[in-house]
């Protein structure tokens, strides 16, 4: 299969494109460095023009209520592009929870995405992932202050990126969904423990105070963030990966 994967130099789209062709496919990187700009569409009809299968890994510059506007122009456009060059299957990468947090910008701008997807006119899959591993170190910086790291009891279940990627290439190359997919890491951890976790395997002074107003993660209510029943389970243990 020949499959176009826009935003396929990050960290998710650059492990995609390597399973997409270890396994015989023809997948292209597409990113701004490579001349596709989603928001203003140039270079964007070049690269899905006779792609069977458009990944759309793109993500908004900022977390804020800008990321609205991002991702209904870069769908638009990338929908206009892939009905005309002929595209029969579109996937895109969203966050398990996506819809029960209404309390954070990105969190709606994302859910935004999904909807345009969903109302366009080309076959779709929508995988939704749980928190990155390899977004923890973030995370910890967000509440920093000092040595102290303020972090909220926030129930959180890690995945790790090539075990996302794994999924998303997977979904790729089967027939389109025409629905959702969610993908979680193997281990639910309240997030003050994981900070906890994280700096003692990887220790630099600072310490974590549970603080349950701390960080954007303190509007999230419940587990909203956990994959429920149906999901599938990523093989990849937090502590095994931090090692």
């Amino acid at each position: 299969m020949k499959l176009a994967v826009i935003g396929g130099t990050g960290l998710i789209g650059s492990r995609v494109v390597k399973n997409l062709n270890a396994a015989g496919h023809e997948a292209v990187p597409h990113s701004l460095s490579t001349g596709v700009d989603v928001i203003s569409g140039q270079g964007l009809a070049e690269a899905v023009a006779g792609a069977d299968v458009v990944v759309n890994l793109t993500n908004s510059p900022t977390f804020d209520d800008a990321s609205p506007a991002f991702f209904r122009t870069s769908m638009d456009n990338l929908l206009a592009a892939a009905r005309k060059g002929g595209v029969g299957h579109v996937v895109i990468l969203s966050i398990v929870g996506v819809d029960l947090v209404p309390g954070l910008d990105y969190y709606r701008a994302k859910l935004l995405q999904e909807d345009i997807l969903k109302a366009g006119p080309i076959p779709y899959s929508i995988v939704r992932a749980t928190q990155f591993m390899e977004f923890m170190d973030a995370v910890l910086s967000w509440t920093t202050e000092g040595d102290t790291v303020r972090l909220p009891t926030t129930p959180l279940q890690p995945i790790a990126a090539q075990d996302v990627s794994d999924a998303v290439a997977e979904v790729a190359v089967g027939a389109p969904l025409n629905g959702t997919l969610d993908i979680g890491g193997p281990d639910v951890l309240p997030l003050d423990e994981l900070g906890r976790i994280t700096l003692n395997a990887r220790p630099d002074g600072r310490t974590v105070v549970t603080d349950d107003t701390a960080g954007m993660f303190a509007v999230v209510q419940g587990d909203a963030l956990i994959a429920k029943g149906g999901a599938r389970i990523a093989p990849t243990h937090y502590g095994d990966w931090l090692s």
